[in-house]
């Protein structure tokens, strides 16, 4: 069965939801109820006592300890290696390296020295979830050596910044998954959307076969354009989704 993945925090705070959790505590929690729910895998932006993300591996390694604590059988455990967390390129692959318990790591094609930071992952064990955004972020996949090696690729759509994406999120959807397929890739791939698209592309993702994702750091909507109560709940209308596919 494909992978359903919550993602319950990006870089966002109790100002876009009022359950978004910045806190270990309070992640464990959510995950908790997220993996009852239906969720088989985390994205996470891993948060210090303060709530500002970090990638420090003291906090990442007991962060990644609780989240399979509270899981309900074996659970993938995926972060982000977000540069604007640690802008400096040597320091965030210094921390990288020591990472335990992180099974995948999403690296964006976007982000300068992308290239390091995925063969530090590569050293270490850490599988490459690559965040391929738009169409034109291909040509350097594809330059870089590296899809071969990835565990997934993350195509990641967005109708607002950086890109700006227009038409029906399926023929964009398309677009990247046939850029992949001229490129020989049969790794997994996940798809998803942001905003508006969180749900077409939840159901687009059903519909191939892929992984998908839900959670605050996408959507705090329901399908029907209500407000979640919490993370769990859209992993429940994601199962609920998927079994009716």
């Amino acid at each position: 069965m494909a992978l359903l993945q919550v993602t319950p925090n990006g870089p966002y705070g109790k100002d876009v939801h009022p359950r978004m959790p910045v806190t270990p505590d309070e992640v464990a929690a959510e995950l908790t109820e997220c993996f009852a729910a239906g969720a088989t895998g985390v994205h996470l932006h891993v948060r210090d006592e303060s709530g500002a993300e970090t990638l420090d591996p003291a906090v990442v390694n007991e962060t990644c300890r609780r989240a399979r604590e509270v899981a309900y059988g074996e659970i993938e455990v995926g972060l982000t290696t977000g540069a604007w967390i640690v802008p400096d390129l040597a320091g965030r692959i210094a921390m990288i390296r020591e990472w335990e318990g992180v099974d995948v790591a999403t690296v964006n094609l976007s982000e300068d020295g992308f290239e390091q930071v995925m063969a530090a992952m590569l050293d270490v064990g850490i599988g490459i979830d690559v965040g391929l955004w738009a169409p034109q972020e291909m040509p350097a996949l594809l330059a870089s050596g590296l899809l071969p090696h990835a565990a997934r690729v993350s195509i990641e759509l967005d109708p607002g910044e950086p890109y700006f994406h227009s038409g029906p999120p399926a023929a964009v959807a398309r677009r990247v998954n046939d850029l992949l397929d001229e490129a020989g890739s049969t790794c997994p791939r996940l798809t998803h959307g942001m905003n508006d698209w969180t749900w077409p592309l939840v159901r687009d993702a059903f519909a191939r076969g892929h992984d998908t994702r839900v959670g605050f750091e996408d959507s705090i909507l329901l399908p029907d354009g209500s407000p979640a109560t919490s993370n769990a709940d859209l992993v429940r209308a994601a199962v609920a989704l998927r079994d009716n596919a």
